[in-house]
């Protein structure tokens, strides 16, 4: 696509600014904005997203065109992604197939388990698309970093016998005599994945939105309702068996649905007393949350002295490009406040909509499209780079990072009103030299297009931020 390149309205302010703090807001925005080196926060360890529903029907597409796709997610040249949260079906009862969750979420919900029955044996030739989609990134990005989820236990070890809950989605559907075969069950797919593909999988989540009361029987997808107190039984039981195993997986929890739950299940971790000694990561989503929530989650993390990754979230609120950069505030909030190491998106293809994706496609025709979310976070993405460590900026639409040689300065800013609004950018606080400033822009006429380089005299910027923008600048220094 062919966009539209104009100089930016950006304008280098003459003269030391050191006295310059943050001024009365401006129509809701700080009109002066301080990076502050020396404030750090938490290093980058990379973006990425979940596998299902997505990869399960990508996989399966002509082989140019997989590699078509995870050139564009995992280049760093391109959405430079490098996380991918690899999903352990647990597979639904066959006579459901092509009913409840194809009404619901569409074919891509069925995902394949490996085991069809308590004395079946391991079926290793199931989930070749997610399978595929997981060797090409492996292939392409050697640094990649994988996770294993499960949804739901395979619909066998469930009350309901159903993968997509209970009956009443508010009590837990995996039977208690079916634990120890969960966990192993979990354990054998890890194990099979690092012995035939040398997948090493850095965590093991047994969670998905567990403390949630929507996973219901028949319902559109996997899902497995756990109390907190059955979660904390499956932890104590699976964490030995990890041990064990010669993995060098650790187990995550609890990936709740929001920021709410996600504070009610860790608060019963901690209470227990030795539930976080067993894990070796913390991941929440942030379907919804409070700035407060965030607050208080990094708070909680800090006292775990565990990583911390948001692992998945999607759209809130609006419609198309304005749904995009409201999601692209989101992740200003959950990096600026609660402050994972990475972040990761649920879905990166849909078939019928434009904010639940990067790519619209048909995964029957096998026709794909970039939507604008594509490049509001390649904004991100591609030059917030792994290792890069989170700094100080005072200002709820800015967001900034340092490389670790010190070099290299990232700024995001992000304009999600009708209006364009003036910066100030004060850099004084840093000790090196400006040598030039490259920045790139999403609007509604482009899409992260290359902006011509400033050459800063000085080490403040003003900066005309378009109405309905995000704005990256990568400011060399020496």
């Amino acid at each position: 696509m062919k966009t539209k390149s104009f100089l930016p309205g950006i304008v280098l302010f003459i003269g030391s600014l050191l006295q310059i703090q943050a001024s009365e807001p401006l129509d809701g925005f700080d009109k002066f904005i301080l990076i502050d080196p020396e404030q750090r926060y938490q290093t980058i360890e990379g973006w990425g997203s979940s596998l299902c529903w997505w990869a399960a029907q990508v996989g399966n597409w002509d082989e140019k065109k997989v590699d078509e796709i995870v050139d564009l997610i995992t280049s760093p040249d391109k959405l430079n992604m490098n996380i991918f949260r690899y999903n352990i079906g647990g597979g639904d009862d066959p006579s459901h197939a092509d009913g409840h969750m194809v009404k619901g979420k569409g074919k891509r919900a069925e995902m394949e388990g490996f085991k069809a029955s308590p004395t079946a044996p391991y079926d290793w030739t199931a989930d070749k698309g997610q399978r595929t989609i997981l060797l090409k990134i492996k292939e392409k990005r050697p640094d990649a970093i994988f996770e294993a989820f499960s949804n739901s236990a395979p619909y066998w070890m469930t009350y309901s016998g159903c993968a997509a809950g209970n009956v009443n989605p508010q009590e837990d559907n995996l039977k208690p005599e079916y634990y120890e075969m969960f966990c192993d069950y979990l354990l054998e797919v890890c194990k099979h994945y690092k012995s035939a593909y040398d997948i090493d999988f850095k965590t093991l989540e047994p969670f998905n939105e567990s403390y949630s009361n929507y996973w219901y029987a028949q319902g559109s997808q996997e899902g497995c309702h756990f109390d907190p107190e059955s979660q904390i039984k499956i932890i104590r039981m699976l964490y030995p068996k990890l041990k064990q195993s010669g993995l060098t997986t650790v187990l995550s929890a609890s990936d709740e649905t929001n920021l709410e739950q996600f504070l009610i299940v860790q608060k019963a971790y901690q209470a227990a007393g030795d539930i976080w000694d067993k894990l070796g990561q913390l991941n929440t989503h942030t379907y919804s949350g409070t700035d407060a929530q965030r607050k208080e989650v990094c708070e909680l993390i800090q006292k775990s002295e565990k990583p911390f990754w948001q692992s998945e979230t999607g759209p809130s609120e609006g419609n198309g490009f304005d749904s995009n950069l409201l999601l692209a505030q989101k992740l200003f909030d959950d990096m600026r406040i609660m402050r994972p190491q990475a972040w990761l998106d649920w879905q990166l293809m849909e078939e019928n909509n434009d904010v639940w994706c990067i790519l619209r496609g048909n995964f029957k025709t096998q026709k794909y499209e970039s939507v604008k979310n594509l490049y509001v976070r390649m904004q991100i993405t591609r030059f917030f780079k792994q290792g890069y460590t989170c700094i100080e900026t005072g200002n709820k639409q800015t967001f900034a990072a340092i490389s670790p040689s010190g070099k290299e300065l990232v700024i995001a800013v992000l304009n999600t009103t009708n209006e364009a609004n003036h910066r100030l950018i004060n850099l004084n606080k840093f000790k090196q030299k400006i040598r030039h400033i490259d920045n790139w822009r999403t609007s509604k006429t482009e899409d992260c297009a290359k902006l011509p380089a400033i050459r800063a005299k000085e080490k403040t910027i003003t900066y005309t931020s378009p109405a309905k923008s995000l704005t990256t600048f990568v400011v060399n220094m020496y």
